[in-house]
């Protein structure tokens, strides 16, 4: 922990006043051992002085331009040994400049300054002769130095360089998963908002429809009123049992409902509910109904329930047929009736006022694997026609023939 907060506090000093606390650094060396020299030559002078303060100046510009610094030092080591000195701290200041060229820079850049910084080595080893270049005995090792700190330099951009890169994919997951959070949510809340749009829509209008049935028998007829107002009673039992499920699986966060789902099996239940009415209604059902996936089961429920309820609503039909066939491994519902649709597009109720009913029946038919098409059919009327996989896993939709 000590090192990590050494390390953060050095991070925030400014640039520049770091690049003076290494310039200081290296300057304290380099004129330490530009003041102690060899006897046997030639000892610091106001040229040696020179040479020191240009070099230890030049390393504060050594983030701004760090090739001309570069130059500027590599000159300055070059010209103590052309001048007849030796020391193993003179070169530090080109060092640190030769560092900061890879560090700041590209591949390509460092490249090419080590390649003219080993051969620049080289030659003035070979002008100054081989006891003033390199005292140890290894010529070659005039060519060698320079590409140390440019190793170590490019070493740490590349490490740099990889951290930065994994800090981008880590944000760009994290992005990723907001976003995938943010869309589970949405089609969750539309999830939601269908189920209670078809739970309350239709309740209200089955309701609505058996209310106006027992007021106009209460009268003449009080068996037919009590009748309607049993099923008013049972309707708005089962929209209250309905909601708890879907309330239940909101407070819980649990995707399976803690009732059983309404089926196919329910869908008399469901036309009883609308009988008596002004819309005489008229059910088939052809095949057999076993073994049909949960999915496809409510939305062959829900998809019938909308479409009634439009049609009682809104179509100023007289006549209604609901009609669930199942031919081979397909399902084919159609609910039609003879009333007189002025708009069938997209999101648009039969008699041409915005809706969510049709996108509701879309959305239900495309998540289980199938598809709606409705519309005018010749001679008056409105068809609502859906196909949907009969099978336990919901295939890919296609219009069928």
């Amino acid at each position: 922990m000590t090192f990590e907060r050494v390390l953060l506090r050095v991070r925030a000093v400014p640039p520049l006043a770091a690049d003076l606390l290494v310039a200081a650094g290296v300057g304290l060396f380099t004129a330490s051992d530009a003041a102690v020299n060899d006897p046997d030559y030639r000892q610091a002078d106001w040229f040696t002085w020179l040479l020191v303060a240009v070099s230890v100046l030049a390393l504060v510009a050594r983030r701004r331009r760090p090739v001309l610094v570069v130059t500027v030092t590599g000159a300055a080591c070059a010209g103590w040994a052309l001048y007849g000195h030796i020391g193993e701290l003179l070169n530090l200041p080109v060092i640190v400049a030769l560092y900061t060229v890879a560090v700041l820079g590209d591949r390509r850049r460092t490249v090419w300054t080590g390649a003219v910084a080993a051969v620049v080595s080289g030659a003035v080893a070979l002008r100054v002769g081989h006891d003033v270049a390199n005292p140890q005995g290894l010529p070659v090792l005039e060519l060698v130095w320079p590409l140390v700190p440019l190793l170590l330099g490019e070493a740490v951009r590349t490490r740099r360089e990889l951290l930065h890169e994994y800090e981008a994919r880590a944000a760009r997951a994290e992005r990723d998963r907001e976003r995938e959070a943010a869309r589970r949510v949405h089609e969750e809340r539309v999830r939601i908002a269908r189920e209670l749009h078809d739970i309350v829509a239709h309740t209200v209008t089955a309701m609505t429809v058996q209310a106006g049935v027992a007021l106009d028998a209460l009268d003449g007829r009080p068996e037919i009123s009590r009748k309607a107002m049993r099923q008013v009673r049972d309707s708005g039992r089962e929209a209250v049992r309905e909601l708890r499920v879907t309330v239940t699986v909101l407070r819980e966060g649990d995707d399976e409902p803690t009732a059983p789902v309404p089926g196919i099996d329910r869908l008399g239940e469901l036309v009883e509910r609308f009988d008596g009415g002004e819309v005489e209604l008229v059910m088939r059902q052809e095949g057999e109904f076993d073994g049909l996936s949960p999915m496809a089961e409510l939305a062959v429920h829900r998809i019938v329930q909308e479409a009634l309820t439009n049609v009682v609503r809104h179509s100023g039909a007289r006549r209604a047929a609901v009609s669930v066939v199942r031919r081979d491994d397909r399902l084919i519902v159609e609910i039609a009736n003879d009333g007189a649709a002025r708009g069938a597009g997209p999101g648009e109720r039969p008699d041409g006022h915005g809706g969510f009913g049709l996108i509701g029946m879309r959305e239900r038919a495309v998540a289980a694997g199938g598809g709606v098409e409705y519309g005018p059919v010749p001679g008056g009327g409105f068809l609502v026609r859906a196909w949907l996989p009969a099978g336990q896993r919901p295939e890919r939709s296609e219009t069928p023939s």
